[in-house]
């Protein structure tokens, strides 16, 4: 039976880079770098949970690079995380915003490829204000 999720991938140009932006920008531990064929293997640990992130890409991989990750990081607060990350440099797409499912925000890392950071919806409001056009994206 399966147990569980051991890694996910995110596919990589620029290993070096990719190492860089989630270590020091998200915390995430060093687990592995091993030389492989197709480049690098990179394993990271994300603090307090078992699934890993794995920087790799096969040469059946390497068309993704720069796409939609198939997948959600969940956080405690979305708008106190997308505080963080900005001052951190992460470039997110707009401001988070209140769906029925979750507060969720888009954003990027060096490779372009995109992903998506959510929070329960129970989660508060930030303690900023936010212009609630922009919580629509009416702009």
């Amino acid at each position: 039976m399966i147990s569980g999720l051991k890694f996910v991938t995110v596919p990589t140009r620029d290993y070096d880079a990719a190492l860089e932006f989630w270590v020091e920008k998200f915390g995430f531990t060093p687990l592995a770098d091993r030389p492989v064929p197709e480049g690098r293997w990179i394993e990271l640990a994300i603090p307090g949970y078992p699934t890993k992130l794995v920087l790799f890409a096969s040469d059946e991989q390497k068309d993704r690079i720069g796409t939609f990750f198939n997948g959600a990081f969940q956080c405690d607060n979305v708008y106190s995380a997308h505080a963080r990350l900005s001052a951190k440099g992460v470039r997110f797409e707009g401001v988070p915003h209140r769906t029925p499912w979750a507060n969720v925000v888009r954003f990027s890392d060096p490779d372009g490829n995109l992903f998506v950071l959510l929070s329960d919806p129970e989660d508060d409001a930030p303690e900023i204000a936010w212009d609630d056009r922009a919580l629509r994206h009416e702009f």
